[in-house]
């Protein structure tokens, strides 16, 4: 197992806890630790830990991940663990990557790995993947505006990212990795030019797909921001095939020359290449090759910053109130025509009775901003149709790529906006993680009841609820005789006591 532990620093004991950032990369082949102390909206590194687990190795054909794996990997996260458990939750950001999006059981191995972190785990789509690998690539060599072609090649999937300065124009992940072609391609270890061509051939043709359109943009400088990438680059450096690392076509074939030669990869002696690395090497060279051929790279040089250092900026932004969520929600907005007037009515109303409930339902800011943004796209479904709009909004949101938000975030934002009237979806509720399904359900009821109160979409705002939590719901209160004078409303809100009802959930008003 190869395990690097590099301290930079210690925290002084007097160290504040919020004033420390952690992120953590559960990827297909290591997992990667980085914690940083934050100082006037910069980084000073304080530790950073990385493990070979090769996740993506446990993955067998019907993508169920081993006990063996599972087990390698919680030992790792355990002693993650230990470092951020006094860390606030809003302190600290963990994803998982390719093998976690694609195996099947999961969720199983996510809550064991919860318990041993003790923190929120967050599954990304390769698309978020690359955009956090383009922030943290970015960040680390102090882009100008030029333009910047970024590749990352994970254990399961690789990421391809052109951008300029801090914005990334296009991004795509493909499904090919150091580890996946490396088991499949060289799964017993022999290394010969026709499984290299073969293998190029599997990758090319995945190349097929972005080829055109990322050569028509092109950019001024290529960069490589892995663990391959990077070994690569310390390969032809130590054989002098190249001058300072930088990875040209010509030192990537003079490598596959010398494994061609090795015949194994018990035979291959490369110094200071760890026996880990070498298991997957062969699969993240034919990878990187097909890209250098396919997309006319001429040389590449390689970023220290990759999806972890993405991650800590990220969070900064959250923190610092700017969230790239609050962006793509927006947008989305905006591109399926929202009332913003009206959903804006919404969004008060909402917020308005989150914050009488909030205490006693053990409701925080991330749930809150959870209920804004449903609020913002309730009503995109309109688009589509109005009959069973609810329906169409949460499909949109839970289909479309949404920039910031992870599979779960983006789950529950679409089973809130689904709730929001009618029958009550018990079954969509009960899908979700065991531990969002109460909160999820009391931000859809809050959601509904908003609802309610602006179905005419009036633009007055006189309107003041009172909610009191009471044991199994929640009791309404109004001015005297409001009901009288608002008898659709009141209509609505009996039926809401009904729909609720259905769910054990006790509404009951009062005036």
């Amino acid at each position: 197992m190869d395990f690097n532990f590099k301290k930079v620093t210690e925290i002084m004991p007097s160290e504040p806890e919020q004033d420390i950032l952690a992120a953590i990369d559960l990827g297909s082949n290591s997992f990667h630790m980085i914690i940083a102390r934050m100082r006037d909206g910069h980084f000073q590194v304080v530790d950073k830990l990385r493990e070979m687990v090769q996740l993506r190795a446990g993955l067998d054909e019907n993508l169920y991940l081993s006990d063996e794996a599972q087990e390698r990997a919680i030992t790792c996260l355990q002693r993650f663990g230990e470092r951020i458990k006094d860390l606030p939750t809003a302190s600290v950001r963990i994803v998982g990557t390719n093998t976690l999006r694609v195996a099947v059981n999961s969720q199983k191995f996510l809550r064991k790995a919860r318990i041993a972190l003790g923190h929120p785990i967050e599954i990304i789509a390769g698309e978020e993947e690359a955009r956090l690998i383009y922030l943290g690539v970015a960040h680390a060599l102090a882009f100008d505006g030029s333009r910047r072609l970024v590749m990352d090649i994970g254990g399961g999937s690789t990421e391809f990212i052109i951008g300029e300065g801090f914005k990334g124009l296009r991004r795509e992940s493909l499904e090919m990795g150091c580890v996946s072609f490396s088991q499949r391609f060289f799964t017993d270890g022999k290394i010969s030019k026709s499984r290299f061509t073969i293998a190029a051939i599997t990758a090319g043709s995945r190349l097929r797909s972005i080829q055109r359109p990322y050569r028509n943009m092109g950019w001024v400088e290529a960069i490589g921001a892995s663990g391959t990438i990077r070994c690569v680059a310390n390969i032809v450096k130590e054989k002098g095939w190249s001058d300072d690392g930088v990875i040209t076509l010509k030192s990537l074939n003079k490598l596959i020359d010398v494994m061609v030669k090795a015949g194994h990869i018990d035979q291959l002696k490369i110094e200071g290449l760890s026996r880990e690395r070498m298991s997957v090497l062969p699969g993240g060279v034919v990878v990187l090759k097909a890209a250098f051929e396919r997309l006319k790279i001429e040389r590449m040089i390689v970023s220290d910053g990759a999806l972890r250092e993405g991650l800590l900026y990220d969070l900064l932004g959250r923190i610092q109130h700017d969230d790239e969520r609050d962006r793509t929600v927006l947008s989305l907005a905006k591109r399926y025509h929202a009332d913003v007037a009206h959903a804006q009515r919404i969004e008060t109303m909402a917020m308005q009775l989150f914050e009488q409930v909030s205490d006693e339902w053990k409701l925080d800011q991330t749930h809150l901003d959870c209920l804004k943004w449903a609020a913002k796209l309730h009503e995109i479904g309109l688009a589509i149709s109005h009959n069973s709009f609810h329906k169409h909004s949460a499909y949109l949101i839970d289909n479309s790529v949404l920039s910031g938000f992870s599979r779960e975030e983006q789950h529950i934002l679409a089973t809130i906006v689904l709730g929001q009237r009618r029958k009550f979806p018990k079954k969509e509720i009960k899908k979700l993680p065991d531990e969002v399904q109460k909160t999820s359900k009391r931000l859809a009821i809050l959601l509904r009841l908003a609802m309610v109160f602006n179905r005419g979409r009036s633009e007055k705002e006189d309107t003041f609820v009172k909610l009191k939590v009471k044991k199994k719901g929640l009791r309404l209160l109004l001015p005297n005789a409001w009901l009288e004078r608002h008898p659709l409303t009141k209509s609505d809100l009996y039926h809401e006591v009904a729909y609720l009802q259905e769910i054990g959930f006790k509404l009951k008003i009062k005036d």
